[in-house]
């Protein structure tokens, strides 16, 4: 699944197009994830059993103790395979939510995941998952075969057989079979849809109990109309001091320059030096004027001002941008500054190989999503800038959302609607 497809999953699905969904893989991955979830747990089960045999029998030595202290901790495993089975369902990141021993080796981290309440609430939902089983074997058996009875009941009948719908509902003839086959169509698809049902329930579940919290894995920045008055009145004044301190001196420089040029007689290195302290001048505003608002979202729009700034980033940055009419002004300008801190801080501090921003339109918002393969662990608290880029999105009723999981992928969103 790549980037513009987080958020997406079997739900959405479900709720789009009928036919779209049902000539889909997502029916297919939905009967998949409950057909293995059975034998995950059959094999946990089986692991399970196995340490309690052996723990048992080793009892009244110290090793058996330890094999039975494995039966919660066997958890962890079946929680990692958990969720990675969630992402066929719901491709969103899925971390872990253990942390890391302080101390390396296998006895730190046998006792460090043995204290930890992740390790009991896997433990606690791998049991409940084996209970589940039964539904997620069961529920699909009953439909699919009911769906095939009933699909193939003309060619049931013509074998003298009957066919029996409970006990007073009986099928006995080709005239009674054939409305029983064609309602097998729209039965079949009844049952994909209850099987995709069943299946985003139990990933639903399996990320509430297995995934890092949503409040720590997905920080959503919103301001406060007195941070963002004082944001811009911030900013406001460090463009006064960068024309103060910068252009005007220089071309106040280049004043005096050319009235001494004038006492002297027109000196020509006195001329040069003036052309010089212009040209540095007006590359200076420039450049103030580019931090601004650059001149190539105005002119051709937020997808080549990205690519501008891809151009210019020291590591090697892909853009993607669905933008199929360009959005309101204000709307580019605050999601092209996000873009360029995001890309600034996967430059300074992530370490990262590669990254890549995408950028499209949704109808009723404009999504912006920069991503990198770095070592995560950003925290918008650090001063990393994200609280005032943030600021800028708020105006606007955006969200800036960051995840970034210890070990990466870091993935910075935004979402600003632009409906009407």
């Amino acid at each position: 699944m790549t980037e513009e497809e987080r958020g997406a999953g079997v739900w959405r699905a479900m709720a789009g197009s009928p036919r779209r969904f049902l000539l889909s893989s997502w029916p297919w991955r939905s009967l998949a994830y409950l057909a293995t979830g059975p034998l995950v747990a059959l094999v946990w089960l089986a692991v399970v059993c196995g340490l309690i045999f052996a723990g048992i029998l080793l009892a009244p030595v110290v090793v058996g103790l330890v094999l039975l202290a494995l039966i919660p901790v066997s958890a962890v495993g079946y929680a990692a395979v958990e969720r990675r089975r969630a992402r066929w369902l719901d491709p969103r990141p899925a971390p872990t939510p253990h942390r890391e021993p302080s101390r390396p080796g296998l006895r730190p981290w046998f006792f460090f995941r043995l204290r930890e309440a992740a390790t009991w609430r896997e433990f606690g939902y791998a049991l409940l998952s084996s209970l589940l089983a039964v539904v997620d074997f069961g529920v699909p058996f009953v439909l699919i075969v009911g769906s095939t009875v009933s699909a193939s009941a003309p060619a049931m009948i013509s074998g003298g057989d009957q066919i029996m719908y409970g006990p007073h509902v009986t099928v006995d003839s080709q005239e009674e079979a054939w409305p029983v086959a064609l309602a097998s169509v729209p039965l079949f698809a009844l049952t994909l849809y209850a099987l995709s049902a069943l299946a985003g329930a139990r990933a639903a579940l399996a990320r509430a109990l297995l995934v890092r919290p949503v409040e720590e894995e997905l920080v959503a920045v919103r301001a406060s109309r007195a941070r963002m008055a004082d944001a811009f009145e911030a900013e406001r004044r460090r463009i006064e001091r960068d024309l103060h301190d910068g252009a005007q001196q220089r071309l106040t420089g280049l004043i005096m320059t050319l009235g001494l040029a004038k006492l002297d007689g027109a000196d020509p290195g006195l001329i040069d030096k003036a052309r010089a302290d212009a040209r540095a001048a007006l590359e200076e505003l420039r450049d103030l004027v580019r931090g601004i608002h650059p001149s190539v979202l105005t002119d051709r729009g937020l997808g080549a001002a990205v690519e501008s700034l891809a151009e210019r980033s020291a590591i090697p940055v892909e853009v993607r941008a669905d933008l199929p009419e360009r959005p309101p002004e204000s709307l580019e300008s605050a999601a092209y500054f996000v873009v360029a801190e995001a890309l600034a801080n996967v430059a300074k501090h992530s370490g990262a190989a590669r990254a890549r921003v995408t950028a499209r339109l949704t109808g009723a918002a404009l999504v912006v999503e920069v991503w990198d393969d770095g070592s995560g662990g950003a925290d918008p608290s650090g001063g990393t800038g994200l609280q005032g880029l943030a600021d800028r999105v708020a105006v606007h009723d955006g969200t800036v959302r960051l995840s970034s999981p210890p070990g990466g992928p870091t993935i910075v969103r935004v979402e600003i609607p632009c409906a009407s």
